[in-house]
């Protein structure tokens, strides 16, 4: 069985946990830098993303992480988690872990009074995807051999680059696990295909 890991310095940690294991993956929440050696793929969940960002560096993350997405292991971002792997951040001077080819803008869908539910199409999901807009950032822009995966109201709310994919929205906080199956799919398919960067 392969074990997914969903950082836990900050965020949703238990409700990614609950989806891995539903879709028959072992989870563990990774708190030290060891425990990246252990796992087939990583969630860095929503969250606060200056605060995870602290605590990255705080606890040594910070070139781990690095690491581990050079090596080709999968990455989902969700939330706060797309702010970190971004490669630019349109309101801030500096970006953080500085990973996949995309600008995102923080809290651009408003602040926590604003957080909204909508059914949205995405690539690779057939119907619609319920998703949960907390405080929610949405990319501005991406390079051109990163895949847009989901629109809402015309902005980028998810997308995929090699062995990352990130999200605006929190697939979590829904009892839908076809998201976050999306990843598994990634990391499963990591195994039987190498990812050159």
């Amino acid at each position: 069985m392969m074990t997914i890991g969903v950082l836990g310095l900050q965020g949703a940690v238990e409700e990614h946990l609950k989806h891995i294991e539903a879709l028959g993956f072992r989870g563990v929440s990774v708190k030290k830098t060891e425990q990246l050696n252990e796992i087939s793929g990583l969630i860095i969940p929503g969250g606060e993303s200056t605060a995870i960002k602290n605590l990255i560096i705080k606890y040594g993350f910070l070139g781990a992480l690095k690491s581990f997405s050079q090596a080709g292991k999968p990455i989902l971002g969700t939330c706060a988690g797309m702010v970190l792997l971004a490669k630019e951040i349109a309101d801030a001077e500096e970006s953080h872990l500085y990973l996949m080819d995309i600008t995102v803008r923080r809290n651009a869908f408003g602040r926590q009074r604003d957080s909204f539910e909508a059914d949205i199409e995405v690539k690779g999901i057939d119907g619609v995807f319920p998703s949960v807009f907390i405080r929610a950032p949405y990319i501005e822009s991406v390079a051109d051999h990163v895949e847009i995966l989901a629109t809402f109201d015309g902005k980028i709310v998810a997308a995929r680059q090699k062995n990352l994919i990130v999200c605006s929205f929190h697939p979590e906080l829904t009892s839908d696990t076809r998201f976050i199956k999306l990843f598994t799919e990634m990391v499963t398919s990591s195994f039987a295909v190498p990812i050159t960067q």
